[in-house]
């Protein structure tokens, strides 16, 4: 490892093979066995073994051998050895191989030729090469075309030699007339390469002495083409123009990389329009021909950059982008449909929304067992669409409609806010959506979309039809009452004095914490944990129609006190609209027979659990409501609901705003902009694109694009010092970091009079991040400078230190090795986090799914929840920021929220969750959620709780 190498072989670690032995093999007359015998020398001196007494048995034995594997093994073990001594001269025994080679290079076996043309493509020095130039330059008149490619590449590895220019100075001629006559494609782009490498005039003047049969040439050749055009742009951006030309005469090739690195190429040497138009296309194209899922997200991306860069172009393309919807992977779908929905304007709202809805026809068919999600993602897409235009919104709200009772609960909910909203915001279908929500409303199988259709009907049906229609599907919904008979109730009063215990488990079960936005936790009632468990359903609730019904029976009171919120308001507004009080004295009997029913059901023992505190107060809140009506309550009930609702979409509208005027990068004209006129401009014989191109680099120049990239105030706060200025070698770092990937750039000078001999930069690190490979060994001339690159890995969101010492050997004293120990690096946590929005509902889903706490087990012999709670304060110096909260009966909950400083680090938020069993013992967590630490919770501080006596 501390030596350069040119391979790598896999070593089987089993017992290591002797010398001796293998010396005997060698020797042997058996092929395979000294097949085997090489084998084993190549593994051990690729795993540090020196074996010199081999080298003359090779030379005796194997150098004579015509087999080919033997041939090739040799070559590889020519290449591992040492051929230079500690002063850096060639070994003389290395003579000995020359006249090998030399007959190698002349075998009449073309594949020993092209092997040996390769092995010399590795070798430093030039002692050796020199005696063989004749016969490499004699093998570019070859039959076969392998011994010819690899004949180039010699010829280029030669020249690139320290005294290689000596020794083959007229390479590049020779090169160029190689390529003028060859046909061989291979050949052909290594001649070229080496023309790119050696010698860019003599390949830039075969590029365009042969630019019409560039789309011809093979696709190594044109991706070869493609660098020297990158290369030759950024030294001389004047002759751009005359280039961008062959870059877009190669859209047309058959090699869909040509084509990729084409647009790629495109987009970053040009912001001409037609240009970047040209690179979207092809980007589009090539969404639709891959079939790959990686190269589609790869293009997705590029497109995605184009579009923060040059939206106006991007507009044009949408529909092009929106057809990869045709792919069944979802993240492919995911990103098209995000790309698309910050591209529609306008002029393309309809054909995208049309696009959307024949979408979400398709999904109806059961082909893939993901079309929920799929659905889900397009009713959110149209959902944005329709808010930012609300005219379309009556094009796509009656086909959604029918996937209220979708049997995916999200896609539903997304479904059923959509139509919230839209009836608020526009007027002119509140009718027709309220007339279609009350046909489908049956077909509803979910609470919580149940939940919000009920206040759907409650807020917006006003006209009397509209409210007896309401009336009539609640009660159609319900079923026939009573919900339970006399002897359905005796049977599960015995069945709950059958299991008295499961009944028990079950209500302290429902009593945990409630995680809020914030955070927090606050004690939670029995109900909405009972909405969000899966339906049971109880006997006789499975032959009843009404889907309000059995979700009412299966235990979910909260949809019970909606129902009866309703109801309320249907027949408060009935009131108002209907003249004839026999009728309103009609509806308002069977609403409270109606509320009356669910009170009865929840406090019987058909359920497994009675009806929560809550339901039963806003039920009953009802029913006095409907026996005693007064003017300011009824206003309550019909207005002030509404207006909450508007004031939140109204927020919501404006959070909105700001946050797309805080994204917006490209401003509205100014009165002092520079109005370009191209038919005034001198074209001199520029074409389109060539002008457009001007044009847009003469801005950029103005407004100083060109020189954004370039902030050196922040370069330099981003360097550290590792040695002092006193230490005989002196290094820095700058650290940079991307997403997951952290490259230490460290420059390392030899403040010395002396020769720095292996210096090595070891690097360790602590925390989750891993060190990709280890540094190479360098030699430092006295008071020279080297730069060194060492890659880190970021394994999770979690501060780690990178911490090393440099160690090197001084050439006076070879034996005694020198260390320097380094400063140490710290990586913050925020320095690879970047800061994203993330909607309410996908972070309650978020918090669900992952662990985001460090839970600490409670054991204590205390029985008193509160005097607990009173000690954790007392013993870890925190303050309670929430007073706690208890249950009282034989079972209790306590939770509170705490704040510490000294034990878990600046600004840490504590969660302690304790529940009283049956039995008088606590038991419970303590959750830690720290800024300063992360979300990690090290060791140290759980020793420190448990001294502290919280634990």
């Amino acid at each position: 490892m501390e030596k350069s190498c040119t391979l790598i072989v896999h070593f089987d670690k089993g017992t290591p093979a002797l010398a001796n032995e293998i010396k005997e093999s060698l020797e042997g007359n058996d092929v395979a066995a000294k097949i085997d015998a090489l084998k084993k020398a190549i593994m051990l001196l690729l795993n540090g073994e020196t074996i010199p007494q081999l080298f003359i048995t090779i030379i005796r034995y194997v150098l004579p051998s015509e087999d080919h594997t033997i041939q090739k093994l040799l070559l590889l073990y020519l290449e591992i050895i040492d051929k230079t001594d500690s002063r850096g001269k060639v070994l003389p025994e290395m003579i000995l191989i020359c006249q090998n080679l030399r007959n190698n290079l002349q075998h009449p076996n073309e594949y020993i030729r092209g092997v040996t043309l390769r092995f010399l493509c590795r070798l430093n020095q030039s002692e050796i090469v020199e005696p063989l130039i004749p016969s490499i330059l004699s093998n570019l008149e070859h039959r076969h075309p392998f011994v010819r490619r690899n004949a180039v590449l010699a010829i280029m590895s030669v020249y690139k030699l320290p005294q290689g220019e000596q020794l083959l100075d007229s390479a590049p001629e020779i090169v160029d007339k190689f390529i003028s006559t060859e046909q061989d494609p291979s050949s052909k782009r290594n001649a070229f390469l080496m023309l790119f490498s050696c010698s860019q005039d003599r390949a830039i003047s075969y590029l365009f002495t042969n630019i019409d049969k560039i789309i011809d040439w093979g696709e190594q050749l044109q991706m070869v083409v493609l660098e020297l055009i990158r290369k030759v742009c950024r030294s001389n951006k004047g002759e751009k123009g005359k280039y961008i030309k062959i870059i877009i005469s190669l859209l047309n090739a058959n090699s869909t990389a040509v084509i990729y690195e084409c647009a790629s190429t495109l987009v970053s040497l040009s912001s001409a329009p037609t240009a970047i138009r040209a690179a979207a296309s092809t980007y589009c194209q090539l969404l639709l021909s891959q079939s790959d899922y990686n190269v589609k997200l790869i293009v997705l991306d590029r497109l995605n950059e184009l579009k923060s860069s040059n939206r106006e172009i991007m507009v044009e393309m949408v529909m092009d982008v929106l057809r990869a919807l045709s792919s069944p992977n979802l993240d492919i779908r995911r990103k098209t449909i995000d790309i698309a929905l910050e591209l529609i304007t306008p002029r393309n709202i309809d054909e995208v929304v049309m696009m959307l809805k024949k979408e979400v026809v398709k999904t109806q068919s059961g082909e893939h067992e993901k079309n929920g999600e799929y659905r889900q993602m397009l009713v959110q897409a149209i959902h944005s669409c329709a808010i930012k235009f609300p005219e379309v919104a009556s094009t796509v709200v009656h086909l959604l409609m029918d996937f209220l009772g979708d049997s995916n609960v999200a896609s539903a909910l997304d479904v059923v806010v959509f139509v919230r909203e839209i009836i608020q915001t526009n007027p002119k279908l509140r009718i027709s959506i309220i007339t279609r929500l009350l046909d489908t409303f049956y077909q509803i199988r979910s609470a919580r979309v149940c939940s919000c259709a009920l206040w759907i009907i409650g807020e917006y049906c006003l006209s009397l039809s509209e409210v007896e229609s309401g009336i009539a599907s609640i009660k159609q919904c319900l079923g026939d009452l009573p919900f339970y008979t006399a002897s359905e109730e005796g049977e599960g009063h015995d069945a709950s004095k059958s299991a008295p215990q499961q009944v028990i488990s079950t209500t302290v079960s429902s009593r945990r914490p409630a995680v809020l936005a914030d955070g927090t936790y606050a004690t939670q009632s029995a109900a909405l944990e009972t909405a969000m468990s899966p339906p049971t359903l109880v006997q006789g609730s499975l032959s009843s129609v009404g889907n309000l019904r059995s979700l009412i029976l299966s235990g979910d009171f909260f949809l019970a006190a909606v129902v009866s919120c309703t109801l309320t308001k249907l027949v408060l507004r009935l009131e108002e609209v209907q003249t004839s009080k026999a009728e309103v004295n009609k509806a308002n009997a069977q609403a409270l027979l109606i509320m009356v029913s669910i009170l009865q059901l929840g406090q019987s023992s058909v359920l497994p659990h009675p009806i929560d505190n809550d339901s039963h107060d806003r039920i009953t809140l009802c029913i006095r409501l409907l026996c005693n009506t007064g003017d300011e309550i009824r206003k309550i009930w019909l207005e002030s609901c509404r207006q909450s609702f508007v004031k939140m979409l109204a927020d919501k509208q404006r959070r909105e705003t700001e946050e797309i005027k805080a994204k917006a990068q490209v401003s509205n004209a100014q009165p002092d902009d520079l109005i370009d006129f191209y038919h005034l401009k001198s074209r001199k014989g520029m074409s389109q694109l060539e002008l457009e191109d001007e044009v847009q680099d003469d801005l950029k120049r103005a407004t100083g694009e060109f020189t954004k990239d370039s902030d050196d105030a922040n370069k330099l706060n981003r360097i550290l010092q590792l040695t002092g200025f006193s230490d005989p070698v002196y290094a820095e770092a700058y650290v940079t970091v991307h997403h997951y990937d952290i490259v230490l750039d460290v420059t390392v000078i030899n403040r010395t009079k002396e020769t720095l001999q292996n210096l090595c930069l070891e690097l360790a690190t602590m925390g989750d991040l891993k060190l990709v490979e280890r540094p190479q060994n360098y030699t430092l001339a006295p008071e020279s400078s080297k730069q060194i690159k060492a890659n880190i890995k970021v394994s999770s969101t979690e501060t780690g230190v990178i911490f090393g010492n440099i160690v090197y050997e001084t050439s006076s004293n070879v034996l005694e090795r020198t260390v320097i120990v380094l400063n140490d690096i710290h990586i913050d946590i925020m320095d690879y986090i970047s800061p994203a929005s993330c909607a309410d509902v996908a972070f309650r889903t978020m918090w669900a799914e992952f662990e985001w706490e460090n839970k600490v087990a409670v054991n204590t012999v205390i029985q008193d929840e509160r005097d607990f709670l009173t000690h954790i304060i007392k013993s870890t110096n925190m303050k309670c920021l929430t007073p706690p909260s208890a249950l009282d009966g034989e079972c209790g909950f306590l939770a509170a929220n705490l704040y510490a400083k000294s034990v878990f680090g600046e600004d840490a938020l504590v969660n302690v969750s304790i529940e009283k069993q049956a039995d008088g013992k606590l038991s419970g967590y303590i959750r830690i959620r720290s800024k300063t630490q992360g979300i990690a919770l090290s060791l140290g501080d759980k020793i420190t709780l448990k001294q502290k006596g919280a634990a």
